[in-house]
């Protein structure tokens, strides 16, 4: 199933998700120097962060996002690697960092991130267009900034 987003107005919005942009808010911001300090100060529970962080960004910080890590289950076989790259790369995709794990049982797992900024059409469609490819068995967003 295709990755959906909305944007939904801040009253709306469930207690525990508000307060992990908060949090977030106050470690870009430096005025926390750790997880377990910003989830404190706006009383939230650590495992409440960790289960929204990846999920929840303002408005303003989201039309900031550029940068993307994936996290993607690679099937061993020649040329599977190559047609994420060349995805990535027709979608205007520019690869940082790309990191591969030994494979175990017929699948490797590989950790891209990329400069989002110039990527042509939509990023949920980019996702679509990777799982969609023969010998890749999942793709997940690690996170955004």
């Amino acid at each position: 199933m295709a990755e959906r987003y909305y944007v939904v107005r801040e009253d709306l919005l469930p207690e525990g998700i508000l307060k992990t942009e908060q949090a977030k808010e106050l470690l870009r911001r430096g005025e926390a120097a750790t997880i377990h300090e910003a989830a404190e100060r706006v009383g939230l529970s650590r495992s409440a962060y960790y289960k929204y962080k990846d999920g929840v960004y303002s408005i303003e910080q989201a039309s900031r996002e550029s940068i993307a890590t994936l996290s993607m289950d690679l099937e061993h076989r020649s040329g599977v690697l190559s047609k994420v790259l060349g995805t990535l790369a027709a979608s205007e995709g520019n690869v940082l960092t790309i990191s591969q794990s030994i494979p175990l049982q017929g699948l490797a797992n590989v950790v891209v991130s990329l400069d989002t900024t110039l990527i042509n059409g939509h990023f949920p469609e980019l996702l679509g267009n990777l799982r969609s490819l023969d010998g890749v068995k999942r793709v997940t967003i690690v996170g955004r900034s």
